[in-house]
């Protein structure tokens, strides 16, 4: 354990490795509090909240994620195997990169507008965590049965699934009836079959692409965020045009996600330049999000818990990091803790199933192992370091 914490904070790792997975965690737990800790700053300090807020910080997160991907070349997509199509010889893997993208394009709006619809916030949170998690557990079952995914799916990672879900659940205790009454909702129901059938999409796109590369080819998982960044950024610039000259602010509902967007941009706030500066840890989360989506040798189970419980964890310690600066806030809630003992159960299980991967990984000479904690397996399938 010690030796791998040393090669985590004091050494770069290799692509593949536990540590590697480490390191994408920690940066994103990290950055995830820190974009928690800015909109309740901002919210409540600054009084800079709501769409308003949320309209500058996304700002912010796709010029930090675009101005990466163009600077450092990411955009330069590695490939071996390429297709002519319109008359354009590009990549093949376009053919789905772009359409993932596209379906980022839409989780970005959905996600805000599953906050201001007529559902309780905690049921739309727990709608979007959960449903992650057991998308990624579905597209894994659907690509096996394809042959796409030739990994077996270990009892440890379905456990972590039962146990993660039960860390987002817990709170359906404290749910009102009333919280639901969005299933009779059109507009709510449309929105969030729109939500989930984007992830669903993107999920199965991540891990076609991480299943279906050969043993000796290129696996450019940046390369993979900046032509779907690219994309989403323009699908979205296209859609916020649209949306921003068909609002007719004269005449449109003040509660409503169109109105709030047009108006954020016409009667821009005092604290435009903050907000798009509070996008930056935003958009540098969104780059470990991916990564942690479509880490090497890992099944969309394992991966979707990784970036799930990272997430949840984080959000409970940016409530704490709010209830400690912030004058007048809530600590998190008893269920809170209930939930993260659930996901610490769920780590440890996840923690099982990673010893068992990088040994089946190791063995199958799909990565290399950090110098100090090579993986010896015993025969019944399970590790142990190296003496």
């Amino acid at each position: 354990m010690i030796k791998t914490l040393t090669n985590v904070f004091f050494h770069k790792s290799h692509e593949g490795t536990t540590e590697r997975l480490l390191q994408y965690s920690f940066a994103y737990f990290g950055l995830y509090v820190i974009t928690g800790f800015l909109a309740k700053y901002f919210a409540k300090v600054l009084g800079m909240g709501g769409n308003t807020y949320t309209v500058y910080n996304t700002i912010g997160g796709m010029l930090i994620c675009n101005l990466v991907v163009i600077i450092w070349g990411w955009y330069k997509f590695k490939s071996s195997d390429y297709t002519t199509l319109l008359g354009i010889r590009m990549p093949r893997e376009f053919l789905y990169i772009i359409p993932s993208g596209v379906c980022t394009a839409v989780i970005i709006p959905t996600t805000t507008l599953m906050y201001v619809l007529p559902i309780s916030v905690m049921v739309a949170m727990i709608i979007m965590r959960a449903s992650v998690i057991i998308i990624s557990r579905i597209i894994d079952s659907i690509q096996i049965r394809q042959g796409v995914l030739k990994k077996t799916v270990y009892w440890e990672e379905n456990i972590a699934v039962i146990f993660a879900l039960i860390a987002v659940s817990i709170k359906m205790i404290y749910v009102k009836s009333g919280d639901f009454d969005f299933l009779h909702n059109a507009a709510a129901m449309t929105i969030l079959g729109a939500y989930l059938t984007a992830y669903s999409i993107r999920i199965y796109i991540f891990n076609y692409y991480k299943n279906t590369r050969k043993k000796d080819a290129i696996y450019d998982t940046k390369g993979f965020f900046a032509v779907e960044q690219i994309s989403s950024t323009i699908a979205i610039l296209i859609a916020g045009t649209v949306l921003f000259y068909s609002v007719d602010l004269a005449a449109a509902d003040p509660k409503t996600f169109g109105f709030q967007f047009k108006d954020s941009l016409v009667n821009t706030p005092a604290l435009w330049k903050e907000g798009i500066l509070s996008g930056v840890p935003f958009g540098f989360a969104a780059f470990f999000s991916v990564f942690l989506f479509m880490f090497k040798g890992r099944t969309a189970t394992f991966a979707g818990l990784v970036n799930r419980v990272t997430s949840l964890v984080a959000g409970t310690v940016a409530t704490l990091v709010v209830w400690w600066l912030i004058a007048g806030q809530k600590p998190p809630a008893m269920e809170d803790w209930f939930g993260l003992a659930a996901i610490f159960i769920a780590i440890y299980f996840m923690g099982r199933a990673e010893k068992k991967r990088a040994c089946e990984l190791a063995r199958a000479k799909e990565i290399e192992l950090e110098p100090g904690t090579e993986v010896a397996c015993d025969p019944s399938g399970g590790s142990a370091p190296a003496k």
